[in-house]
């Protein structure tokens, strides 16, 4: 057989680029659905994840009161005072971020304890398709918990400033893009650490609650922190998202100006996500030849 006959035999049997699209789609939608049906196995857990986001709500305003000069008296009538919108869309992108390093991140470890990941990486499923699924669902729950959360305040606490919707969405856009591109890089780390990835997640946690000024505003911080919090690009999403959507009022944005902060806002939800995978496969790789994989 000639080299053009052996050309054509391959072109023959290999999947139009249709074909093999539609595949990878079948398979991101199944992926998809395992989460769905993982999540509603555990029905306390998933009651229990959307009542405590009341909980929360309370406690993170009570306790943004104590930023305000005049105290309750200030946030007694309306939620329009800016505090309650650095509190209230910083708590929004909080809950994003922490469920990007749990279900992301730390979710690869539970499924090495379910026996479920080696296999899957046994098999051409798509690997980047697993992935995308988890975001799937935490864009879908964490969005609809974000709602409810807004929507709760609104007819309890008050009206929250909501300004500049537009661009405020953008903004999320690109500020989600690269908090999914943070748990790529987490789920890598997960791979190399195994257990010693759940402490990690915690620390994570309450260190972007806190750098990153998720409740409060950054002048709160004192000036050791305010200088670590410039370094990290999440700080300037959290400044630029609230403070649109607060219209922003005297002193908003607090770390740059807002072009200046679109502008980094915008490089991280592209750069963030191609940075993260990358160290995500060569983690992957690397626990395949290691034969971590199926490791506890």
């Amino acid at each position: 057989m000639t080299n053009e006959q052996i050309a054509n035999d391959k072109s023959q049997r290999a999947p139009s680029p249709f074909v093999n699209f539609h595949l990878q789609f079948v398979i991101f939608v199944e992926m998809v659905r395992k989460q769905l049906i993982v999540m509603t196995r555990y029905p306390v857990d998933f009651v229990t994840s959307f009542v405590q986001i009341f909980f929360m709500i309370l406690l993170f305003t009570f306790a943004t009161i104590m930023f305000e000069p005049r105290g309750a008296t200030e946030m007694s009538g309306s939620m329009t005072s800016r505090t309650g919108g650095v509190m209230m869309y910083g708590f929004v992108l909080f809950m994003f971020a922490s469920d990007t390093l749990w279900t992301i991140g730390y979710n690869i470890r539970e499924e090495q304890y379910q026996g479920t990941l080696e296999s899957l990486y046994l098999t051409p499923a798509s690997k980047f398709a697993s992935l995308v699924s988890r975001v799937t669902m935490i864009v879908v729950w964490t969005g609809l918990l974000s709602v409810a959360a807004v929507v709760f305040v609104q007819l309890f606490l008050g009206r929250l400033p909501f300004q500049n919707v537009g661009l405020g969405a953008l903004l999320l856009v690109f500020t989600l893009s690269g908090m999914f591109g943070i748990g790529f890089a987490f789920a890598a780390y997960t791979l190399l650490v195994k257990e010693s990835a759940q402490t990690t997640a915690n620390l994570l946690q309450f260190t972007i609650m806190i750098v990153c000024g998720m409740f409060f505003p950054f002048h709160a911080l004192p000036d050791v922190l305010q200088s670590i919090a410039r370094l990290v690009p999440l700080s300037y999403a959290v400044d630029a998202f609230r403070s649109t959507l607060m219209g922003y009022p005297p002193g908003f944005p607090e770390l740059a100006s807002i072009e200046t902060e679109i502008v980094i806002v915008v490089a991280f939800g592209i750069l963030m996500p191609i940075i993260g995978y990358w160290l995500y496969q060569r983690a992957e790789r690397h626990a395949r030849v290691t034969g971590s994989l199926a490791e506890f």
